[in-house]
């Protein structure tokens, strides 16, 4: 409605043009909203200088209307490390720097159009830590139901949940009837109040404007479907005009807020994965615990974060759901160690973690930076450990590991050790952390000291999971210390533990028995389908071991291990020709990350990790051929551009990133980039394929401009990317091929260069 013209930052107008700004709330207002959202939603230190004028101004500006006010805040725009270069701590700082200069002429904190749970994450601790206001937090995912890093709505709900939002929802990249089963989902995920804001459809380019496609009627038809399905709040995001609101206010108004039932599923998360502990039983790998390790010792000795990323690789393919990780050692600072390894993991990994430490400054760091819904080992029963450790439950939310044992020790009983359960559990309830977010460890001490320890220990299992009804957890190995073959005496005690309710057991997945175990007890208990885990548990014949030394250089790429890939490439230079150990080792390693990442089987942080990997491998490629004067540049240039006016360049920078990484020259002209710019570089530099990125909208034109020009002017044909365009819109603007993703211009680069030799 403001209709800005290209490169107009719409913030700026709340200082310079505050009467734009205002009608457009008035509108709104006017058509019935109860809530208007501040002109905020791009505000950030990255872009403005003078964020505090801006954010007061807009805040001001909502409130005249008097109507409820939403602080609004949306991305910065950029990757958080370890995929992009913003750090989690400053992206925290930015954002507390609009909740501080809005928070109190503001009702209500929205953060909006998030992609990343990394990002958001760091946007409501921002929210919590400086304000008391209400949180709502709103996702755009794709209709795969998937955030741009990978996340899902299970795995978002539980962060989200854990950090203490108030209302949860969804909203831009869809149009309402897209939108339908993302709600649904969210009903079936969520206890929170939801909320729904779609697109008025999806875009197309009408002579040279671009429109949405539903029409208010429509609009509030399909709105109507989605009250039905039970939310709180209803709303609309790019191209909801102010009728589209009052013809959804008319339909809707009558419809009672419907908050989805609570639910008592024990649930951890990763970025993108989410383990329910209480329903088949789940694998803890313990190997990540220098406890007996005396190379993992050396590591953290020796600061190598490697050596945890790969047994937690190896721990990860032999079938684990949850990884341990604790650093402990003495002569080292754990807190510094145990934040560097879980950010080092969840760079790599998509398992959740469970943060093992007795250090509550080390657990609350590893906390602050987990991208995620953690378990956290631990807390037990004396009052100095609930009071230092409840509190950071509260927080960052979390499920926590609560060892059966307090001031007195660990009782000889089962009985004992169920009191100390009731008193965890009825401690937990003073803080507001509900039994839901606890697993109790009934401690298992081996039976060579004393012959009744299984026997107390399975008896409080039992109670504990079937009486007090809350998830269980062991450290399985306790139970066969100071005896010989440990191995035969765990597994039968696994067996029996499991038997007697154990939710979760902390073992170690690289044991062919213990797993066989596993597998054989959930086939026989009806938890594998046609036994075909168990299958395929006994037909893998050649099983992760714990590793050492260096994997093989596609495998340090497929895994995103940096540090190996360059190795192992300096290696196979002194046998194998480049182009060789590119067209053997590289790309199709990249092929297969590339393919994952298309099924849905990986996500963007291991799209990244893998091409990173690939980089180092280049690198060392590109020096080989330096010192040998070999080196040439490839013919197969690329011009890529995020488009004038649009100051996103997230999507884009993906894309370079993996069309360097398979042999392409890309010559990166950046963001906010004028037409007669990109066409001036792709002249000068001969490029046969322009790439073009839009975020915005309003920055459509500015593509089918530039489009316009490289036809016109040169032989070049273009690819275009980016949240705003679809085939079909692509196709209205004239592009000539259309990427929906970072894999697809790969694929689209390939097929138009050829086979032709990108070394």
């Amino acid at each position: 409605m403001l209709n800005l013209s290209a490169g107009e930052l719409p913030e700026q107008l709340n200082i310079t043009q505050p009467e734009r700004v205002l009608a457009v709330h008035k509108a709104y207002a006017k058509a019935g909203a109860e809530f208007i959202t501040a002109n905020t939603f791009g505000a950030n230190a990255l872009k403005y200088d003078n964020v505090e004028e801006i954010v007061k101004a807009g805040v001001a500006l909502a409130k005249s209307t008097g109507k409820n006010v939403a602080l609004d805040i949306g991305p910065t725009g950029k990757l958080l490390k370890p995929m992009g270069d913003l750090d989690f701590e400053r992206a925290i700082e930015l954002f507390a720097q609009v909740v501080k200069a809005g928070k109190d002429g503001a009702d209500v904190i929205i953060i909006e159009t998030m992609s990343d749970t990394y990002e958001l994450k760091a946007a409501v601790l921002a929210a919590k830590e400086n304000s008391s206001l209400p949180v709502i937090a709103s996702m755009i995912f794709d209709e795969k139901g998937r955030l741009l890093t990978g996340g899902d709505v299970k795995s978002a709900c539980a962060m989200l949940e854990g950090l203490g939002v108030d209302v949860i929802g969804v909203n831009c990249g869809l149009g309402p009837k897209q939108m339908k089963p993302l709600v649904k989902e969210l009903r079936a995920y969520s206890s929170l109040p939801i909320i729904v804001m779609p697109n008025a459809g999806l875009p197309e380019s009408v002579n040279g404007e671009t429109v949405y496609n539903v029409s208010p009627e429509e609009f509030a038809q399909d709105m109507l479907e989605i009250a039905n399905i039970g939310v709180s709040y209803l709303g609309g995001c790019c191209g909801t005009t102010p009728k589209h609101i009052e013809k959804m206010i008319e339909l809707c108004k009558d419809i009672p807020d419907s908050v989805p039932e609570r639910k008592n599923d024990t649930v951890v998360s990763s970025y993108s994965t989410s383990v329910t502990i209480g329903t088949k039983p789940v694998i803890i790998g313990e190997r990540i615990n220098p406890t007996g390790k005396k190379l993992f010792k050396e590591a953290l000795r020796n600061n190598d974060g490697d050596y945890a990323v790969k047994e937690g690789l190896a721990q990860q393919e032999k079938g684990a759901h949850i990884l341990d990780v604790n650093v402990g050692l003495p002569e080292i600072d754990e807190v510094m160690v145990l934040k560097d390894t879980v950010f080092n993991l969840q760079g790599v990994l998509s398992l959740p973690l469970q943060l093992d430490s007795s250090n509550p400054q080390a657990l609350e760091q590893a906390m602050r930076i987990y991208n995620g819904k953690p378990m956290v080992n631990s807390v037990n029963g004396k009052q100095s450990s609930m009071k230092e450790i409840f509190p950071l439950i509260k927080k960052y939310g979390g499920v926590v590991v609560c060892l059966c044992l307090d001031e007195n020790g660990i009782p000889n009983t089962a009985q004992g050790r169920i009191d100390i359960a009731k008193k965890i559990i009825d401690t937990a309830q003073k803080y507001g952390i509900d039994k839901k977010d606890l697993v109790v460890d009934a401690l298992t001490m081996t039976i060579s000291t004393d012959k009744n320890n299984a026997i107390e220990t399975l008896k409080a299992v039992k109670y504990i999971r079937n009486e007090l009804g809350v998830g269980t957890v062991l450290g399985v190995s306790n139970i066969s210390f100071g005896l010989p073959k440990r191995e035969a005496i765990n597994t039968a005690f696994f067996t029996l533990a499991l038997e007697n309710g154990l939710s979760a057991g902390i073992i170690n997945p690289l044991s062919e028995p213990m797993m066989n175990a596993y597998y054989s007890y959930n086939a026989l208990m009806g938890y594998d389908d046609n036994c075909s885990e168990y299958i395929n548990s006994v037909t893998v014949t050649e099983g992760a071991k714990s590793v050492t030394g260096t994997f093989d250089l596609k495998t340090a790429i497929i895994k995103g291990i940096k540090e190996d890939a360059g190795a192992c490439a300096k290696e196979l230079l002194a046998t194998t020709s480049s182009l060789d150990i590119i067209n053997e080792y590289i790309i199709p390693a990249l092929d297969i990350v590339g393919d994952g990442f298309e099924k849905n089987k990986i996500f963007l942080p291991q799209l990244l990790m893998s091409a990173d990997a690939a980089k180092e491998a280049f690198n060392e490629i590109k020096s080989h051929l330096v010192l040998t004067g070999q080196e040439k540049k490839s013919t197969n240039k690329i011009v890529i551009a995020t488009v004038e006016g649009d100051i996103h360049d997230i999507g884009k920078n993906i894309v370079k990133v993996l069309l360097s990484n398979y042999g392409f020259d890309v010559i990166d002209l950046g963001k906010d980039v004028k037409c007669e710019a990109v066409l001036e570089e792709a002249i000068k530099n001969d490029c046969k394929l322009v790439a073009l990125s839009a975020l915005m909208t309003t920055t459509v034109p500015n593509m089918e401009r530039t489009i316009k020009l490289i036809h016109d002017n040169t032989d070049a044909k273009v690819m275009v990317g980016g949240a705003v365009l679809t085939k079909s819109y692509a196709k209205m603007i004239n592009a000539d091929f259309y990427a929906k993703d970072a894999m697809e211009s790969v694929r689209i680069a390939k097929a138009y260069f050829g086979d032709s030799d990108n070394e």
